[in-house]
């Protein structure tokens, strides 16, 4: 696979944004799922490259978001 086969396989996927993004000025990130990676990218800039991490180091970062979270 190329890069022109990865960004056009990372553009297809079902991007989502937290339901907090709707504050004032909607800055936030969008992410995607298949079934190995996460993928990250910045909601107001889509020509920039997705970040792509393995699902687990989603997992362990959303654990531990969520345990700091007051």
């Amino acid at each position: 696979m190329n890069i022109e086969e990865t960004a056009r396989a990372v553009n297809e996927l079902a991007w989502f944004k937290s339901s907090y993004s709707s504050g004032a000025g909607g800055e936030c990130v969008e992410v995607a799922s298949d079934a190995t990676a996460v993928h990250i990218r910045d909601s107001k800039d889509l020509t920039r490259s997705a970040l792509t991490v393995p699902a687990s180091a989603w997992t362990a970062f959303l654990g531990f978001a969520i345990a700091e979270t007051p």
